[in-house]
């Protein structure tokens, strides 16, 4: 799979998002999977070449490259964006299983009547209730979660999101401490910084949405429960009025013999 094919899958879940959920795979897009593939490729190319350090020794230099960077900086944001990505999968499989379900509903009922309403079906856009709400929610979950993992991944490998000029290594088999040299620290301390930023801007979009259909949830359950009471409160009042009205009809017929 590539990324066109994860957008294509991703945009029919984006039919059914709320407004930020919209503005979220756009900011997935364009700021994170589109400058991975066309600047930040290009800035790190072949990483392990451009490592330099100050000795001959066999295998000092990549035992220290090793050492500093476990992984490299694309396949550790490629393996985020896929993980991050993949929770949103959870709403489409839901809304396939839908419209399915009601696909099978409709041939059986209107038979071969139902091409027009299946392929109305497939333009439908599922509103966030019931279900469909509680599969939505737990995939802004887990989306937060895989975002949150990785960046703690990434400060933990790296120490930090700053790319130094030299580092210092004194692992097996270099004979001393010896000064490696990282090439375009400062493009690259850039261009991770702006990485950061972006996945930081993703996570408060996912907070803002996972809010908003927690308050919109509450706001419904509220007014359900005032439209319940309320029309219990009314059936109670009508049923209070018919009896005090067959009270009155019967205190009108026993006082009727004695005029």
């Amino acid at each position: 799979m590539n990324w066109a094919q994860l957008y294509s899958l991703l945009g029919g879940v984006n039919k059914h998002s709320t407004s930020l959920g919209k503005v979220w795979l756009s900011v997935l897009f364009i700021f994170r999977i589109m400058i991975l593939i066309v600047a930040v490729e290009s800035v790190w190319g072949d990483e392990q070449s451009d490592f330099t350090c100050n000795t001959l020794q066999p295998g000092c230099k990549n035992v220290c490259y090793d050492h500093y960077f476990p992984i490299s900086h694309i396949r550790l944001w490629s393996l985020q964006l896929i993980f991050v990505s993949t929770p949103a999968l959870l709403v489409a499989m839901h809304v396939a299983h839908s419209i399915r379900e009601e696909k099978k509903d409709l041939i059986r009922t209107m038979g071969d009547k139902a091409d027009v309403d299946i392929e109305m079906l497939k333009k439908k856009k599922f509103h966030i209730v019931g279900p469909l709400w509680w599969t939505y929610t737990v995939s802004l979950f887990f989306r937060l979660l895989f975002e949150a993992a990785f960046m703690y991944a990434f400060y933990y490998l790296y120490s930090g999101f700053h790319m130094p000029r030299l580092v210092k290594c004194d692992a097996w088999p270099c004979p001393n401490t010896v000064d490696c040299f990282i090439s375009r620290p400062t493009e690259k301390t850039v261009f991770t910084i702006f990485m950061i930023a972006a996945s930081s801007l993703c996570i408060v979009l996912n907070v803002a949405e996972l809010s908003y259909l927690i308050v919109k949830a509450l706001l419904g359950c509220c007014r359900k429960q005032r439209y319940h009471s309320g029309h219990v409160s009314k059936s109670k009042e009508r049923h209070q009025n018919k009896r005090n009205e067959i009270l009155l009809l019967e205190s009108s017929k026993a006082s009727a013999p004695q005029k």
